[in-house]
C-alpha cells in the first residue's frame, strides 16, 4: 500500500510537467524529438528526451510503467478452480530506454517484470520475475516525398488493427512479444508492414523467456486511409505453423493462413468498425476452412447530458462441423488480445455466436461509466469451447445445448491525467446449460481494481 501511494503522489505531482504527447499503446511509437527546441526543459522533459550530440539528433528517451491489478473471483472456472478466498495482486513494471542516432538508426529495449500475489499455482502469463521484453533495432531510409521504409530486426511487440488476431495482450498482467524481421513502408495515407519470427513464449524465471521455435508467424498488413465513403481500409494476410496444438478435434500440427479485411471509421458521434476473417490450410491431414466475421457499431450523443454512448457488437466465430471428418473448421485466434471479452477473460473467440450489446456514459472529463452484455452461443455443437489462449476448455463430445451462458460486466475509469489510470470491474457470468451438462457450471462473480502509472 506505501508503494501504491508513493506511485500516486509522484505521478500526480508529474502532471504540472506534462507535454502535449500522450502515451501509445506500442510505446516504441512515441517521439520525443520535438523536445529539443523546448528551451524551458523541466526535469521530465530532460527524462523523455537527453540528447547526446552537440546538434542534439543523438539521444536519449526513457520511459516506463507500474500496474496494480487486484482480482477476486468467486466460482473460478465455473467451479473447478481452487478460491483464493482473499484475492490476488498482479504487478507488472516496464522499463524502457529508446536510442536514436540521427534520422536512420534506433535501439529500443524494454524489461518486464510480472509479479503474481495470492496465487496458488500462477501461470508465466501472470508471473515472470524479470525478462527482456523487446531489444530491435530500425535502420530507416527516405523514399521520396513523404515516403519512408524502415527494417526493424529483434524482438518487439506488435499489434494491427482490432487486435482481433496480433496483439500485445495488454489485459493479462505479462505482454507478449515476438522475435521478428519486420519491414515497414509508409506514405500519406497509406502504411504496409510485412514480417517473419517466433513468438516468445514466457517462463516464470529471470531471463529465460525463449523464442518458442515450435510457433512461427509471418505475414503482411496494410491500412488504407481517407478511402471515399468507407474512411479507412485494412487488408491482411497472416501464416502461422505450430508443432502441436489441441482442438477438440485432435491434436497436432497445422499450417494455417489467415487472409482477411476490416472497414473503420471513429468520430464524435459515429464509430463502427466491420471484419472478416476466413481461414485455410492443413491440420494433421486434414484440410482447414474456418472464418469469422464481427461487427462494432456505436452512436454516441455528443449534446446530451453524460454524453450517453449506445453500442451494439457481434461476431459469428465458427466451429467444428463434424468429429472424425476430413475438415477442420475450429476458427483459431493466434495471438489475440487478453481482455478479449472482458477484463475476466472467460472464454476466448472460437466456436461462438456472441451477441454485446453495451451503453457508456461521460459521467465527467475524467470519469466515465460502461455497461454491457454479452450473450454466448456456441457455433457448432461438435465443438467445445476455447480459452483466450486458444487452450480448450471444455469438449462438445458430451453436451447437446449451445447455450454457454450471458455475462455481465461493469467498469468505472476515471483518467487523472496521462499518467495516472484507475478502474474497477464487475463482472457476472451465468452459467448456461451447457456450462452444467459438461462441468460444475457455477455462476461467477469477479471484481476488479487497476491502478496504472507510466512515464
Amino acid at each position: 500500500m506505501k508503494k501504491i501511494l508513493t506511485f500516486l503522489l509522484l505521478f500526480s505531482a508529474m502532471a504540472a510537467f506534462a507535454q502535449n504527447d500522450d502515451f501509445k499503446p506500442l510505446r516504441y511509437d512515441e517521439d520525443y524529438s520535438h523536445l529539443k527546441n523546448d528551451t524551458s526543459a523541466d526535469w521530465y522533459s530532460k527524462l523523455k528526451f537527453q540528447p547526446l550530440s552537440k546538434d542534439q539528433s543523438t539521444y536519449l528517451s526513457y520511459g516506463g510503467e507500474v500496474r496494480y491489478q487486484y482480482f477476486w473471483y468467486q466460482n473460478e472456472g465455473w467451479g473447478n478452480e481452487p478460491q483464493a478466498k482473499d484475492g490476488f495482486l498482479l504487478t507488472r513494471y516496464l522499463g524502457s530506454v529508446d536510442f536514436h542516432a540521427g534520422k536512420y538508426f534506433r535501439t529500443f529495449v524494454q524489461l518486464q517484470s510480472s509479479l503474481a500475489n495470492g496465487e496458488e499455482t500462477p501461470s508465466p502469463v501472470d508471473q515472470d520475475i524479470l525478462d527482456l521484453h523487446q531489444a530491435f533495432f530500425d535502420l530507416s531510409f527516405p523514399a521520396g516525398d513523404n515516403k519512408s521504409i524502415t527494417f526493424r530486426f529483434g524482438r518487439q511487440e506488435m499489434a494491427y488493427g482490432s487486435q482481433r488476431l496480433i496483439s500485445v495482450r495488454e489485459g493479462p498482467n505479462n505482454r507478449q512479444s515476438f522475435d521478428a524481421a519486420k519491414l515497414m513502408f509508409h506514405k500519406t495515407d497509406f502504411k504496409l508492414d510485412a514480417f517473419y519470427g517466433d513468438y516468445v513464449g514466457a517462463k516464470p524465471g529471470i531471463f529465460d523467456d525463449a523464442s518458442n521455435k515450435n510457433t512461427a508467424i509471418w505475414g503482411a498488413y496494410a491500412v488504407v486511409n481517407k478511402v471515399p465513403i468507407l474512411q479507412n481500409i485494412d487488408f491482411y494476410y497472416l501464416g502461422i505453423h505450430r508443432e502441436k496444438i489441441v482442438y477438440d478435434e485432435g491434436t497436432g500440427p497445422e499450417t494455417r493462413h489467415s487472409v482477411g479485411t476490416r472497414w473503420w471509421y471513429t468520430s464524435p458521434a459515429w464509430l463502427y468498425d466491420v471484419e472478416g476473417v476466413y481461414q485455410f490450410g492443413k491440420f494433421k491431414t486434414n484440410d482447414i476452412s474456418a472464418w469469422t466475421a464481427s461487427i462494432n457499431t456505436a452512436y454516441t450523443f455528443t449534446s446530451a447530458t453524460l454524453k450517453p454512448q449506445l453500442g451494439l457488437k457481434a461476431e459469428l466465430i465458427s466451429g467444428n462441423k463434424n468429429y472424425g471428418g476430413n475438415t477442420l473448421n475450429t476458427f483459431d485466434p493466434l495471438f489475440p488480445k487478453g481482455a478479449y471479452f472482458g477484463l475476466a477473460s472467460l472464454i476466448g473467440p472460437s466456436n461462438l455466436t456472441d451477441i454485446h450489446p453495451y451503453i457508456s456514459l461521460a459521467l465527467s472529463k475524467k470519469l466515465s461509466f460502461t455497461t454491457d452484455y454479452d450473450l454466448f452461443y456456441r457455433m457448432s455443437r461438435n465443438d467445445g469451447i476455447y480459452a483466450v489462449n486458444s487452450m480448450l476448455i471444455y469438449s462438445g463430445r458430451n453436451a447437446q445445448s449451445k447455450d454457454i451462458g450471458k455475462q455481465l460486466q461493469n467498469e468505472l475509469e476515471y483518467t487523472l491525467n496521462k499518467f495516472l489510470y484507475l478502474r474497477t470491474d464487475f463482472t457476472w457470468f451465468k452459467a448456461g446449460e451447457y456450462l452444467k451438462d459438461v462441468g460444475p457450471g457455477k455462476d461467477i462473480l469477479m471484481a476488479s481494481t487497476t491502478i496504472q502509472f507510466k512515464f
